[in-house]
């Protein structure tokens, strides 16, 4: 199976890790990948989102699936035009994209589609906001209705910060606090058949705690030792499959990666938001403890025949997957400070080292490239064991300004 996975970042790494792992004859290429994908893949070139000039490589490959991971290609209606080319694409078309591509559309399908999930309005004017921002109360929730690369939502005490955090969108959605903790869960589709993954938690505030601002994710950990028995089930049931049928019936059928952010309230399970693709870090976490060949299960999601795949099968035991982001982030990020001690990891068959944010200098020299810049990611008997090795790997890397949580998984690994 020839594969071209697009995208640059610590999602399409452990994408195209996994389906280089694959059992028989594989072959990934990636466009325009980072110098971790070009460990497992030959990179091309070529800019993501450009539909035509992705289609053309893909036709000139000759490969079997094209594989769709950042938000930005798929909202843009990249896999649209590769699928007018004749190849299999997984990834949402631009219409069913605007599931994340706009929040304000997410909540009209989710109410069509009789989907739990928090009140919100939706507000153009400063006086929309205030209005909204009073008749919800704190603690204060406004997203950005866009793409904002996971920092698009704040949720404050601090009325003020949740105004001017409006003021700089075009459009927004204020929305009612959702209490408890957050669970992703991913489900493969072909626009009919929905297959949920396992569970999994991600880190999205930059220190600690949860303290300080939104950040694209910190960190992951997958299985939830806490989560409720028959949660999965729930959420196909009152979330996932509604959606998909939604969307069917609506002449905008989804196929390929719909993820759901869920709330855990004290009223129920809640969406609190879905996206479109698979979610970095938590993709890191989960694709190292599937036990199903990925690319079989990609491939049919994209051409309609998810149903005469087994659904996907885990491995015993867990993963976490520890983010090091650069200097500054996530108010700004860092370029060109050198990275040692990665390649000391590559031998390690229990952890990877997925590159987000890297580059290579002009001496050969492995280099930040941006805010989030890599993940430690490793598996164990348990949560314990997965987190003793993934902080192993953490402490044995290096760049200035380095900056990463101490507590993924620390709180699930104790219970």
């Amino acid at each position: 199976m020839k594969t071209l996975v697009i995208g640059t970042g610590g999602r399409e790494h452990a994408l195209a890790l996994a389906l280089s792992r694959d059992p028989g004859e594989v072959e990934v290429h990636a466009a325009p990948g980072n110098p971790g994908i070009a460990e497992v893949a030959t990179l091309h070139d070529v800019d993501p989102l450009d539909g035509a000039a992705v289609a053309d490589l893909a036709v000139r490959l000759g490969v079997d699936l094209v594989v769709v991971g950042p938000e930005a290609p798929l909202v843009a209606g990249v896999a649209d035009v590769v699928r007018e080319r004749g190849i299999a694409v997984f990834g949402p078309s631009r219409d069913a994209a605007r599931i994340e591509g706009s929040k304000a559309f997410a909540k009209e399908v989710m109410a069509a589609a009789d989907v739990p999930t928090a009140l919100a309005r939706v507000c153009t004017t400063p006086e929309q906001v205030a209005d909204a921002l009073d008749a919800f109360g704190a603690p204060y929730v406004v997203k950005d209705d866009g793409l904002a690369a996971g920092k698009g939502v704040v949720v404050t005490d601090d009325r003020q910060a949740a105004l001017d955090h409006a003021a700089g969108c075009e459009q927004v959605l204020v929305e009612e606090f959702l209490d408890g903790p957050e669970v992703s869960l991913f489900a493969l589709t072909d626009g009919t058949t929905v297959y949920p993954l396992q569970p999994a938690q991600d880190f999205k505030r930059l220190g600690d705690g949860d303290a300080g601002p939104n950040t694209g994710g910190m960190g992951a950990y997958t299985p939830l030792p806490w989560a409720p028995d028959g949660l999965v089930e729930e959420v196909l049931e009152r979330v996932l499959q509604p959606t998909v049928d939604h969307l069917a019936a609506s002449g905008t059928p989804f196929s390929g990666l719909l993820y759901a952010g869920l709330a855990l309230t004290s009223r129920g399970v809640r969406v609190v938001e879905f996206n479109a693709r698979f979610g970095d870090p938590e993709t890191q976490a989960l694709l190292r403890l599937l036990d199903s060949p990925l690319g079989p299960l990609l491939r049919a999601a994209a051409v309609g025949t998810l149903a005469d795949v087994e659904p996907p099968r885990w491995r015993a035991g867990a993963a976490v997957a520890v983010v090091m982001a650069s200097r500054g982030y996530p108010a700004s990020s860092h370029r060109g400070d050198v990275i040692t001690g990665a390649d000391a990891l590559d031998a390690r068959e229990d952890v990877d080292v997925v590159h987000a944010g890297t580059a290579l200098d002009g001496d050969g020299r492995l280099v930040t490239d941006g805010g989030r810049v890599l993940a430690v990611t490793a598996v164990g008997g348990d949560l314990e064991e997965a987190r003793t090795k993934a902080y192993s790997g953490v402490s044995s890397i290096d760049f200035p300004g380095a900056q990463w949580r101490t507590d993924i998984a620390r709180a699930a690994a104790r219970d």
